[in-house]
């Protein structure tokens, strides 16, 4: 399960981070020339910008940067209390069309959601859910609600007349499955693998599986303003994100224990390396475009997305393709 698939072109390749004469000319006329860049800080699959500054990438970029912990990366970015972030497209696609003032810039990785039911029972795909209720642990409207309507929809089930999606809290999802309140839940494969080797979970649909693997899950987002006024230090900022993304897909293992010692990875080297190999991070910029368009068709026809019906006009709003 946890194979990454490989697909032609995906992978963003980065060389030299030092600035040409011409990037540093344009740079120094930024008004954010000078001044720290602030990236979130974050852990697991979403630590990139923080990996960038560990391994000195924003130095070289000719940067200089500073970590901004917060409890939502989408708040963050759009009241600029930080310009660079990775997080779930599914959590910032709607709110960066309702006027809150972010960009996307980047591909970060594939996978790292899927549905789970329990190994014993008697479900073992996406139609035996016809029916039921299934977990959306996060909310109705938010990210694991936005990301089970695309799994199922992909499989030809309405998640909105098929299934019932309702907020279980993650860790009361295996109690409420064994008592039958649920049938399924949509959870971190970080946090479903042990109970998947364990004999207690079974995954049915992932955002792993082939169908969605040419598909973003994470995304690099950046302060809508920031990126209009700062077009050549944001695109240093991407490069130095993206060329960490590179190096955790090269060097998966090493990457992992980074992680680990950092506290941005749980201590299971083994586990986190095959989850994180699985990722396939630092996504290829033409790639990126044309998946994040077919995500924007899906959230506009299943009515996720609600502030326009033209996918163009989306688009121009939430990509900014600064490489």
């Amino acid at each position: 399960m946890f194979a990454p698939v490989t697909i032609e072109g995906r992978a963003q390749e980065i060389g030299d981070l030092a600035p040409t004469a011409e990037e540093q000319a344009a740079m120094e006329k930024e008004p954010a020339y000078g001044k720290p860049i602030k990236f979130y800080l974050a852990d697991g699959c979403t630590s990139g910008p923080t990996v960038a500054n560990i391994l000195g990438y924003y130095e070289e970029a000719g940067l200089t940067a500073e970590g901004f912990k917060g409890t939502s990366y989408t708040e963050a970015l759009g009241t600029q209390q930080a310009d660079v972030a990775v997080g779930h497209i599914a959590t910032m696609l709607v709110p960066s069309t309702n006027g809150v003032d972010l960009t996307f810039v980047g591909g970060a990785h594939i996978g790292c959601k899927s549905l789970y039911v329990l190994a014993d029972s008697e479900y073992n795909t996406t139609a035996d859910l016809k029916g039921t209720s299934i977990s959306v642990p996060n909310g109705i409207g938010a990210s694991d609600y936005n990301i089970t309507s695309l799994l199922l929809d992909a499989d030809g089930i309405n998640p909105q007349t098929d299934v019932n999606l309702m907020q279980v809290s993650t860790d009361a999802c295996v109690a409420s499955m064994e008592n039958g309140e649920i049938s399924a839940a949509l959870l971190s494969d970080t946090f479903a693998y042990n109970m998947v080797k364990d004999g207690k979970l079974k995954c049915i649909r992932s955002l792993l599986d082939e169908d969605f693997a040419d598909e973003p899950c994470c995304i690099i987002a950046m302060n809508g303003t920031f990126v209009k006024e700062n077009p050549t230090i944001s695109k240093k900022v991407l490069q130095c994100v993206q060329k960490a993304h590179q190096w955790m897909r090269e060097n998966p293992e090493e990457a992992t224990q980074v992680l680990i010692d950092e506290g941005m990875n749980s201590e299971d080297l083994e586990m986190n390396t095959m989850l994180n190999n699985s990722l396939q991070f630092g996504l290829d910029q033409d790639f990126t475009a044309v998946s994040l368009e077919h995500v924007v068709e899906k959230y506009i026809r299943l009515g996720l997305i609600t502030a326009t019906d033209s996918v163009e006009e989306v688009m121009d709003k939430v990509w900014s393709p600064v490489l």
